[in-house]
């Protein structure tokens, strides 16, 4: 298990990604429904928020498994916001 602190570094670049792609998509792309993108920034944001959490308060007993979980949970969530952000551009352009 990596500390704490470089965790919580890896979540707060990944989510900073998914912002980004987000936002440069809905910048350079037209027709996209703003609304749509408004709620995928909304959900990275609550999803940095969540998981950072979760880094700052471990479950106690085993720890190995607990960040485990942690980071197929993590994994999970970011790549169904990037199929989101993958839609909003595919459908903008249909």
């Amino acid at each position: 298990m990596a500390n704490r602190r470089t965790l919580k570094k890896y979540v707060k670049w990944q989510t900073g990604w998914l912002m980004h792609a987000c936002t440069v998509v809905y910048i350079t792309t037209p027709n996209i429904d703003k609304e749509v993108a408004e709620e995928i920034l909304e959900q990275i944001i609550n999803y940095r928020k969540e998981f950072i959490t979760r880094i700052s308060h471990t479950e106690p007993g085993n720890v190995k498994d607990y960040y485990s979980k942690f980071r197929d949970e993590f994994s999970t969530q970011g790549t169904a916001i990037w199929t989101k952000i993958h839609q909003m551009a595919q459908e903008s352009e249909a």
